[in-house]
């Protein structure tokens, strides 16, 4: 954990150990120095003291945190055909590898590069070498394969010889580009859209009383992709109609009717039973609640 010290009238900086840093080195006790902020993030860390300085208006550091440690610690990884060995105890290995972020070793699998993604797979997969106590080591095939079983993107957990993946658009944004490119945002009506989505509906209606698995999943498609346009033309991402909605229904407590989800206090100016349930009756594949 790094943390960020303040000697008021003399000056803020970042240490791993108050006791040692603060008191021992410099002479101040406990109530004589104050922590304005702390994190196991060396880059974070690195950039809030620089914003600390000069707020409370201190010399700053010509050299940030993450680089002086990076410089001055630079951790000599020793990479077997086998292994990957860290000069480090396992109760150590963390902070090590938060001073050591973006360091790349060669393997025998391509160069493998410490990132915050990756130090929580190699905390939790690193042994204590058996020839020495105070190192420990990760299998580097089992940490090749890890990377492809997470399905992580190559440039988080490797550099060099693993080429990096290129980001593909999302299915939202070529919707977009196909119909600009036919010129429906240009001269379309979100009204004409809507118009659109009751056809589509309509087909998929169809579709599932015919039980056609390839026409359901066809009329869901268009359904998306008339969605998608009438929120644009409205003057929104569809992306951020769906987040819209989930933020509203992650926390809704209800229960299953029917077969349907009924929300808790949704079922009003009904006869309800012992166990609040509506009272009612299937009409059509719907349940319809009876009226007082």
């Amino acid at each position: 954990m790094y943390t960020i010290y303040h000697i008021p009238g003399k000056k803020i900086g970042v240490t791993r150990n108050l006791n040692s840093r603060v008191t021992k080195q410099q002479g101040y006790k406990p109530g004589e120095y104050e922590v304005l902020f702390s994190t196991d993030d060396i880059s974070e860390i690195s950039q809030k003291e620089i914003e600390l300085q000069k707020s409370y208006g201190y010399k700053v550091d010509r050299q940030s945190y993450k680089n002086l440690i990076t410089k001055n610690k630079k951790m000599n990884i020793n990479a077997t055909e086998q292994t990957s060995t860290f000069p480090v105890p396992l109760n150590k290995l963390k902070g090590q590898l938060m001073d050591n972020l973006d360091l790349v070793w060669a393997t025998s699998h391509g160069n493998f590069k410490i990132t915050k993604e990756v130090i929580p797979w190699l905390l939790k997969n690193a042994r204590t070498s058996m020839f020495n106590d105070n190192r420990c080591y990760v299998y580097n095939k089992a940490f090749d394969e890890a990377a492809k079983a997470r399905a992580m993107p190559k440039t988080i957990m490797f550099d060099g010889k693993k080429k990096k993946k290129k980001n593909k658009p999302n299915v939202y944004d070529l919707i977009r580009t196909w119909a600009t490119e036919k010129g429906i945002y240009k001269t379309g009506d979100s009204r004409t859209q809507y118009v659109k989505l009751m056809e589509e509906a309509g087909e998929l209606a169809q579709a599932l009383l015919k039980n056609d698995e390839t026409e359901v999943i066809d009329a869901i498609g268009d359904m998306v992709v008339v969605l998608t346009n009438l929120a644009k033309l409205r003057g929104h991402n569809i992306e951020d109609c769906i987040a819209s909605a989930y933020s509203v229904i992650k926390d809704r407590q209800g229960k299953m009717i029917n077969g349907t989800f009924v929300k808790n206090g949704a079922v009003t100016g009904t006869t309800t039973t012992t166990t609040g349930e509506a009272y009612g009756k299937m009409v059509n594949g719907t349940f319809v609640k009876s009226t007082l």
